[in-house]
């Protein structure tokens, strides 16, 4: 499943990139064109943010990578 989210991730960003230089180098008659090309970028933006996060979690749980240092709150510290 990894391996097919990291395949995920590649091809996202490359459509956020692609798709993003396709959104700024048109032209202002081109209005329905940059329209498309922003949505497309937008989705493959956030196709790539999300691979990537759950890459990193994938990789901290299973040992991959070292855990961050997160600040956890007890209940005692909160009262």
């Amino acid at each position: 499943m990894a391996k097919l989210i990291a395949l995920l991730n590649v091809i996202a960003w490359s459509g956020f990139w692609a798709f993003g230089y396709l959104a700024l180098s048109s032209g202002s008659e081109a209005g329905s064109q940059t329209v498309v090309a922003i949505l497309l970028a937008a989705v493959g933006g956030a196709a790539g943010l999300w691979a990537y996060f759950w890459l990193i979690r994938h990789s901290e749980v299973t040992g991959y990578a070292k855990p961050r240092n997160r600040a956890v709150i007890n209940e005692e510290e909160t009262a």
